[in-house]
């Protein structure tokens, strides 16, 4: 994981994805103080339920263990791929023993050990889909906050796939709304200066090739204003004019079906429920909180610009209801759904 006690990048591998019915999916457990533990629990128990793959879980078994007697889940994985009376169903699920401090489970809040053992588990999931040994990562959530008492330098997931892939993107797709964030978790100064036209174009022409080359003609973008109105024609500030607009005309040029700025206060109402409308948000907020209004216990999070697919329940780690098997496993299971579909091609 680590060379002098720093995080490290693993250089990946590169090969040719194959055609696929059965992507081999990995799933990472998230902080084991929160609630990643029990909604992976949750949402693997019926295994019939699950797409066909092969799923492998990164984590421990002392977590999954305290996990199961919380929840009163039946263990049903196999250990490193060695055959088990526990497994069954239509989905091959083997556990990958990563090991974890010994202060890692204690739940509650935040801390260094959590910190250390869910970045161990996400590094090797990636590690393992930058070789090609997994088509798809699905990652229960972490605590940025437990990352950082770790000494772990990335503020989350996205931030560390973005060192890996310039240019990578969090999008939020649920049944009701779909939205694509030009930032994400950056102080909200920060994210204003992150406005400019060659981030904009850079997130649009990420947007046309990921989701367009599959299916033309299906997605149509509308784009929100940065400032209220849109900026009322330059009276409610500038950026629309001198930022978006051209980014805008250069996508739609492109071949883009794109409209905006459009006021923020009303471009969601435009794409709720509306399937194929996709919202650009200009900063973490702006985007999140109308979604998780509308999707918050099936959202999922979606990682753009990657070689291989990477979901991501849309809530965090809960750590007030952690160990009191309160917690709604829908976002995984959806996160788990649509990584299964990215991987072999259904969206």
């Amino acid at each position: 994981m680590t060379s002098g006690g720093k995080p490290r990048c693993p250089e990946p591998e590169e090969r040719a994805r194959p055609e696929l019915k059965s992507p081999r999916i990995g799933v990472t457990l998230g902080d084991p103080g929160g609630i990643g533990p029990e909604v992976v629990l949750k949402s693997f128990q019926n295994r019939t339920a699950l797409p066909p793959a092969r799923y492998v879980l990164f984590g421990s078994v002392p977590v999954l263990e305290k996990a199961v007697r919380e929840t009163g889940v039946r263990p049903f994985w196999n250990v490193d791929g060695t055959e088990s009376s526990k497994a069954g169903g239509a989905a091959d699920i083997r556990l990958l023993e990563c090991g974890a401090p010994e202060d890692a489970a204690v739940g509650g809040g935040p801390s260094a050990g959590s910190g250390r053992a869910s970045f161990r588990y996400f590094e090797e999931a990636v590690a393992a889909a930058r070789r090609g040994e997994l088509e798809a990562v699905v990652t229960a959530p972490v605590s940025k906050t437990s990352w950082s008492l770790a000494g772990i330098p990335w503020r989350g997931h996205t931030d560390y796939l973005e060192a890996l892939y310039p240019g990578a993107a969090m999008a939020f797709w649920s049944d009701r709304l779909v939205v694509a964030l030009l930032s994400h978790h950056r102080p909200l100064a920060e994210a204003v200066r992150a406005v400019t036209r060659a981030n904009i174009s850079r997130l649009l022409g990420l947007l046309l090739e990921r989701l367009d080359r599959g299916a033309p003609g299906r997605y149509e973008y509308l784009v929100a204003g940065l400032n209220p109105h849109a900026g009322e024609g330059g009276l409610l500030g500038g950026e629309e004019e001198r930022e978006i607009v051209p980014a805008i005309e250069e996508a739609r040029r492109s071949g883009m079906r794109i409209r905006g700025p459009l006021p923020p206060d009303t471009a969601f109402r435009e794409a709720l429920d509306r399937p194929g409308r996709v919202v650009v948000a200009l900063y973490h907020d702006q985007g999140l909180i109308p979604f998780k209004l509308a999707a918050f216990e099936t959202g999922v999070n979606v990682t753009l610009g990657l070689p291989f697919v990477r979901t991501s329940p849309a809530h965090g780690t809960a750590f007030d209801i952690a160990g009191k098997s309160a917690a709604d496993p829908r976002s995984l299971g959806q996160a788990v759904r649509l990584a299964a579909g990215l991987a072999t091609g259904v969206f």
